[in-house]
């Protein structure tokens, strides 16, 4: 799939020009030096990079965990960079789901607790909430494991809720920022597939930072981020300075 700017289409993510420095001490440290990327609804889209290039900070950012320096983070075309603390925090919870790393499940309640919490935290009702969460957990292949807490559960399990939980709100965008790092190759590919899956059911946009380049080659395209920017070529390809 294409750049849905370059269709005149409304992407459901635009990252547009972003900057993002960092103090240290008496140095400044600049990350993101105008990053632009796009994603539309029912793509996924690889964001590779070497590491420290600054994928994670992107994606806090893309996903309104951090404010950029500058520049512009549009969701379903509504500007979104400028937007107070309890608008961006209400933003994440109904528009955005993230996958992480490591799981970040909360180990005191079960698989279907975790996966209720979030819905209840944006006013989702209980009965509607664990209706949905069994849902997921169906759909995950995890329905008989929905009583157990992440110590009960393997690690593809593990994230497999985590994946689950992502989705419980319904959100137009997913973030996921080396989801099956943790995994051994067999488990990381059956999650991946899984992860797959319920985006493409969904409609999902979804922009994921991964070192698997197996995996990334799976998705409709791949973006490389180095040097601050974000380019359509592999590093050291003939056009990889153009900005994507």
């Amino acid at each position: 799939m294409s750049d849905p700017r370059a269709t005149g289409n409304t992407p459901t993510l635009a990252v547009e020009d972003v900057h993002k420095t960092y103090r240290q001490g008496p140095r400044t440290l600049a990350v993101l030096t105008g990053a632009s990327l796009a994603v539309a609804s029912g793509e996924m889209v690889g964001l590779v990079g070497p590491s420290g290039s600054g994928k994670s900070t992107l994606l806090h950012i893309a996903g309104l965990l951090e404010r950029p320096t500058s520049g512009v983070i549009r969701l379903a075309g509504a500007d979104c960079a400028e937007l107070g603390e309890t608008e961006r925090t209400r933003r994440r919870g109904r528009d955005i789901g993230f996958v992480y790393q490591y799981h970040h499940l909360l180990p005191e309640f079960t698989a279907r607790e975790n996966l209720v919490l979030p819905q209840l935290i944006v006013g989702t009702g209980r009965r509607a909430a664990v209706a949905r969460a069994d849902e997921l957990l169906d759909a995950v292949g995890l329905a008989d494991r929905r009583n157990h807490r992440p110590a009960e559960l393997s690690g593809g399990e593990q994230q497999r809720v985590a994946v689950a939980r992502a989705l419980a709100n319904r959100p137009a965008l997913l973030l996921a920022d080396e989801p099956t790092g943790n995994l051994d190759p067999q488990t990381s590919g059956r999650v991946f597939d899984m992860l797959e899956h319920l985006v493409r059911t969904a409609g999902l946009a979804a922009l994921m930072a991964t070192h698997n380049t197996d995996l990334a080659g799976r998705m409709d395209r791949t973006l490389f981020l180095r040097d601050g920017r974000v380019t359509a070529q592999a590093p050291g390809s003939a056009a990889a300075g153009a900005g994507v």
